[in-house]
């Protein structure tokens, strides 16, 4: 015989999953805060360092409903209340993927500026190398996360059925 399931959306997921195993939502949201502060160590570990540590001290996880201020970037709205992030200063994205050649001077933003800069050879930012950090570090580690997600799941699983 074979089990065949049907999914409608991840709200009639857990509302099924927290019947049969009531602590599964509070196991998974334990595993994917440690998770995110896990990455967020790993990806300090690789940050840039400048004159300064102040950006990769910056970089935290903690959940996003805890910081319902902050712009959330490369993610679209969740209904997850356990859903977990990283946190940055806003210049993680030009250390990422660093930045073109641009002019500094007044109106250098345009192309007429660009020219008399340009010509002038005075406020001209000779753009920056990107330095990946983030999303290597992420991509490296998203199969020990999935890992940890679902061995949490299971735990709360076991607990239900008094294993």
């Amino acid at each position: 015989m074979a089990i065949t399931a049907e999914l409608k959306g991840r709200d009639a997921l857990m509302r099924r999953l927290n019947q049969l195993a009531p602590n599964v939502e509070k196991y998974a949201a334990s595993a994917k805060l440690e998770a995110a502060k896990e990455v967020a160590d790993a990806i300090q570990a690789r940050a840039p360092r400048g004159d300064t540590l102040e950006y990769a001290e910056s970089i935290e996880g903690d959940r996003l409903s805890s910081r319902p201020q902050q712009e959330t970037v490369g993610t679209t709205a969740t209904k997850d209340p356990s859903a977990a992030g990283i946190f940055a200063e806003y210049i993680w994205r030009f250390l990422e993927f660093g930045t073109a050649p641009h002019s500094t001077a007044k109106g250098g933003g345009t192309v007429l500026g660009k020219k008399l800069a340009a010509a002038s050879g005075a406020g001209m930012h000779p753009g920056t190398a990107a330095q990946p950090h983030i999303f290597p570090t992420y991509r490296a580690m998203k199969p020990a996360i999935r890992k940890r997600i679902r061995a949490a799941v299971n735990k709360a699983v076991r607990e239900a059925m008094g294993k």
